[in-house]
């Protein structure tokens, strides 16, 4: 893993006795010594500190790079205002999802895109390609950290380390805003109430410390990218790559509401209008199994015995103890909620029911 770049914060886990793993070209920390289960327990039920830093951050600036960004990602920006972060999608011209992110709408002349760490440079290279004299689409990947404060304690862990900031802890949801330095976000990938701190790479060891230090008397620890995985897929929330890719348009994977569907212009927008209008030929659904095993991606969903899909994301889940996944599934085979479907593992049959996500309660807000 030589190859690989580091977070800022890699010393840190490290000394921590962390199992690191490639993801996106980074190396970073998938679990800790006491593992994936207690840090998925510690987010659902406490507080949990995630280093998410390979994640890609570009400032798109100059006059008037809040309508350029609208021009080119699904999401309609004139929905919020300056200090909100919004949920959107880069796709192609037939409609695929080059990546999905989040935006930061600093101002009409500013906005910060968090892209995905394997899809940074490719939205980048886009972007840049795109846009028009006077806007500039600035790399800070290395500049800036981000930390994730995910669980139903967030808050009280957050006003331990950062009680002196005036507006910080009561933040709405997808509502930003600049403490010094760091930029605070009330957004998350967990289903859990919780932050995201964009933060100088020279600063993070410090932060990092001082969260983990108020963390523990809450019940808090750190948690790593595997248990990020199992939270997002509790909450049905699409992985880039697998959910989502240039093959499966938001259409079929169920994030038609992440498209502004009444604007002029955005990548995409044809294809996608015919899409949606025709129909797609597959959906996403969520399974839950009814038998003992676990489903994996990758896997063919079956009815009578004939496959009707395949699925996409598969883990245990740790809060309801039993298998889950996401999967496309065939439209033409009419499956609703509640229909009982096979997914075959390794030769096995799985029986699963058919629920529509998130499996477990959301907690965002």
């Amino acid at each position: 893993m030589d190859d690989l770049l580091t977070s800022p914060l890699h010393d840190r886990h490290v000394a921590l006795g962390a199992t690191l793993g490639a993801f996106g070209g980074w190396s970073m920390p998938l679990s800790y010594p006491d593992g994936t289960v207690a840090e998925h327990t510690a987010v659902r039920e406490a507080v949990g500190v995630f280093d998410v830093s390979h994640l890609g951050k570009l400032a798109i600036t100059g006059p008037g790079a809040a309508e350029f960004v609208n021009r080119c990602f699904t999401a309609d920006l004139g929905k919020i205002g300056p200090g909100h972060a919004q949920y959107t999608l880069c796709c192609t011209p037939e409609g695929g999802v080059v990546d999905d992110l989040i935006v930061y709408l600093v101002g009409p002349d500013e906005v910060l895109a968090v892209p995905n760490a394997a899809n940074s440079a490719q939205v980048a290279e886009l972007l840049r390609a795109a846009a028009p004299a006077g806007i500039e689409i600035r790399d800070r990947h290395r500049d800036l950290a981000v930390i994730a404060v995910q669980g139903p304690r967030s808050a009280e862990l957050f006003a331990t380390v950062f009680g002196g900031l005036d507006g910080v802890t009561g933040l709405d949801y997808m509502a930003f805003t600049d403490a010094g330095a760091v930029r605070v976000c009330r957004t998350g990938y967990t289903g859990e109430r919780g932050y995201e701190l964009l933060v100088p790479a020279d600063e993070a060891p410090g932060v990092w410390d001082a969260l983990l230090a108020a963390a523990g008397p809450l019940d808090g620890r750190p948690a790593g990218l595997a248990a990020r995985d199992t939270l997002r897929t509790e909450m049905g929330y699409p992985l880039h790559g697998q959910d989502l890719s240039v093959d499966i348009s938001p259409v079929q994977a169920g994030s038609s509401w992440a498209v502004g569907w009444s604007k002029p212009e955005f990548w995409g927008r044809d294809a996608l209008i015919a899409e949606k209008e025709a129909g797609p030929a597959r959906r996403l659904r969520g399974l839950r199994a009814t038998g003992r095993g676990v489903p994996r991606a990758g896997m063919a969903v079956l009815r009578d015995g004939e496959q009707i899909g395949i699925t996409t994301s598969g883990t245990f889940s740790p809060t309801l103890k039993t298998g889950i996944a996401l999967a496309l599934v065939d439209t033409a085979a009419g499956v609703g909620a509640d229909a009982e479907v096979t997914v075959d593992v390794r030769g096995r049959a799985l029986e699963c029911t058919v629920v529509k996500p998130p499996f477990v309660p959301s907690h965002v807000r």
